[in-house]
């Protein structure tokens, strides 16, 4: 059975990032994933992790300066 993690990179864009996990718990999903999480603090981010009860499965790393060419 296939198990589907929420993309809050993607997803719920409506919402700040810090409030789009409790909005993928609402709509169902265990577990998230992020491509560029950086703009807020881990500490922060842990904390949504925590309080909504959702695993974090996937974050990109650092995408580099991409208007100089640079990919990471």
């Amino acid at each position: 059975m296939p198990r589907f993690s929420a993309n809050l990179s993607l997803l719920f864009t409506e919402r700040p990032l810090v409030e789009r996990f409790t909005a993928a718990r609402d709509a169902g999903f265990d577990a998230a994933e992020i491509q560029f999480p950086y703009a807020e603090p881990a500490e922060r981010l842990g904390e949504c992790l925590r309080e909504s009860g959702l695993s974090l499965v996937l974050h990109n790393l650092p995408a580099g300066d991409w208007a100089a060419a640079y990919r990471g």
